[in-house]
């Protein structure tokens, strides 16, 4: 993998307004289990190893368990996440591949199910947000410290 601009230094502006929507993200009343499953989500499914390794470690600190960390990937075929999260990873799933999804009516049905209308706006955003961050960090090739 060759290395690429650091896009922190590269454009340090459009990086504070980067980092200001991330802690916009973090103030939401958002379950921070389901905020970190979400994420680590988005980004196995976008490829990003920066992000899959930061989420995954961080996921860790917070005390959860190697099981359910391992299974993200496979949330559908598993019994470890509850309804309400697997209704958030389902949604997950369905807006970062929205080309193809076209967020389907039965995936925003099951959230719509678990989640408040101002809980599913600032799940959507948080979706949005890591997506964002998982195209910079494999654009510019961000790779996890060895």
């Amino acid at each position: 993998m060759s290395k690429r601009i650091d896009f922190y230094t590269a454009s340090p502006d459009a990086m504070k307004a980067m980092m200001a929507l991330e802690g916009a993200v973090k103030k939401l009343a958002i379950d921070p289990v389901i905020l970190e499953l979400m994420k680590l989500r988005a980004s196995q499914i976008n490829g990003c190893a920066f992000c899959v390794d930061m989420h995954s470690t961080e996921m860790r600190q917070a005390g959860e368990s190697e099981r359910r960390i391992a299974t993200v990937c496979a949330w559908d075929d598993t019994p470890f996440f509850t309804a309400r999260e697997r209704a958030a990873l389902a949604w997950t799933e369905a807006v970062t591949r929205i080309a193809d999804s076209r967020a389907p009516d039965a995936a925003y049905a099951a959230l719509a199910e678990h989640f408040s209308p101002k809980e599913m706006v600032d799940l959507t955003l948080a979706i949005n947000t890591i997506n964002s961050w998982n195209r910079l960090a494999i654009a510019f090739r961000k790779a996890p410290a060895a």
